[in-house]
Formats: C-alpha cells, structure tokens, sequence
C-alpha cells in the first residue's frame, strides 16, 4: 500500500507572507531608499511598509554622528549613514560638504553599480531635501534611463512625472 503524496497548496507568485519571503525561489524587489535628517519620520513610516524580503539599500545624511540611531529594516537590506561633518565638497575646494552632497554622490555611485541591468526593476524613494534629490533624480533619468514616474519623490519638489 502506497502513501498519498502530501496535500500542496500553491501560492500567487506575488504573494508576501513569511513563508514565501523565507523561499529560496521568491522574488525579491530591490529597493533604493534615500532620507536626510529631515525626513526621518517619514522614512521610519516607508520602511514599516516594506516586505521582510525587500532587499537593497537604505542611504540616510545627516549633520554629524548625534543624529544615527537604530531603524528597523528587512534583514536584507542595509543602512548606509552619510556623515556630513566628516566629508568634504567638491575636491580640490577644501569647502564642507553641503546638504545633499554625500546623499547624492553615494546614491549615484551605488546606483551605476547595482542598477545597470536592463530589466532592472529597482523601487526608489527619494525622501531627502531637494538639493540631493534632485542631483539623484537627474542621474537616474538621464544617465540610466529610468523613467521618472516610477521614482517616489517628494511632490512639492516637482521633479517627477505623476
């Protein structure tokens, strides 16, 4: 006499629960995540929304180290602090760097490094001030042909298409 196969039930590929997220074959939607010191609270109500299987990169500026503190995050994604008082400006200058220029330079070299594939399907929010976004929403446009639409920016600044 021969067992019965055990009763499968399959799943919408889309999908969220903390079974499908632990799957070795679920997809994952890479996130691209940006915030300043004045927008914390907003990027604290972002990442509560977010699957436990998000992965990708969470990049937060801020005036000098009094202003880092514990975020929860997906366990695959990671936090990268932008410590202004330690950075410099342009170089060569010997100036400090300026509200938005540490967020805008790591986020666009990240971006050229993980985003370069022609189906890539990155979710971007751009919570910090205008000055770094701005650079950020420029770059990801014009140099690597994402659509403006499918960025999350504040409205007020005007810089995408909705």
């Amino acid at each position: 006499m021969s067992t019965p196969a055990p009763h499968r039930t399959t799943r919408p590929a889309g999908e969220h629960s903390p079974a499908a997220c632990r799957a070795p074959r679920h997809s994952r939607v890479q996130h691209l995540i940006t915030a300043d010191e004045s927008s914390l609270t907003d990027l604290e109500a972002l990442l509560t929304t977010l699957p436990l299987c998000s992965t990708g990169r969470v990049f937060i500026e801020v005036p000098d180290p009094s202003w880092q503190a514990h975020l929860d995050v997906p366990p695959r994604m990671i936090v990268t602090w932008l410590d202004r008082s330690r950075r410099t400006g342009d170089p060569g200058t010997g100036r400090a760097c300026a509200p938005g220029q540490a967020l805008s330079r790591a986020v666009t070299a990240w971006a050229d490094e993980m985003m370069c594939a022609d189906d890539d399907s990155t979710r971007v929010f751009l919570l910090g001030g205008y000055l770094g976004t701005a650079d950020i929403v420029d770059h990801l446009t014009s140099r690597l042909g994402v659509d403006s639409a499918e960025i999350h920016a504040p409205e007020e600044y005007g810089l995408t298409a909705r």
